[in-house]
C-alpha cells in the first residue's frame, strides 16, 4: 500500500513529549513554559508529513516523559514503532533524534 505524504492531521502520529523544569536548570520552573513554546518551534518541521508535536511542561510526574497517540488514542510502544516503520524509521533511534534535538534546543534556549 502506497503512503501518500504529507498524511491528514488525524492520521498522523502524535508525539508527546513532556519537558521537566530540572532540565533547565535552578530557574527552570520559571523558564520551562517559554522553554516549551521554543521547542515546539524547534521540532514543528521534523517528520511533519507525518508527525504532529507537542511539546509540553512536565509537570505531574506520573505522565510518561513521551506518549504517542493517532485520533487522540494513546498508542504503547509496539504501535508506535509499527507506525514508524511505515515510513522506514526505528522507535528507538527517532526517540534518540528527538532526545539530542532538545538538548541542543535547551542549550541554545539557555545561551551556551
Amino acid at each position: 500500500m502506497a503512503i501518500t505524504l504529507p498524511l491528514d492531521s488525524d492520521k498522523k502520529l502524535t508525539v508527546i513529549f513532556r519537558i521537566e523544569a530540572g532540565c533547565l536548570g535552578p530557574e527552570g520552573e520559571s523558564l520551562v513554559e517559554k522553554f516549551c513554546v521554543y521547542a515546539q518551534k524547534g521540532v514543528e518541521t521534523i517528520d511533519a508529513d507525518y508527525i504532529n508535536w507537542v511539546i509540553e511542561p512536565r509537570h505531574d510526574k506520573a505522565s510518561a516523559e513521551m506518549e504517542y497517540k493517532i485520533k487522540n488514542k494513546k498508542l504503547d510502544h509496539k504501535k508506535a514503532e509499527k507506525y514508524l516503520r511505515l515510513f522506514e524509521k526505528e522507535l528507538d533511534e527517532f526517540e534518540m533524534h528527538l532526545q539530542d534535538k532538545l538538548a541542543n534546543l535547551i542549550d541554545d534556549f539557555m545561551g551556551h
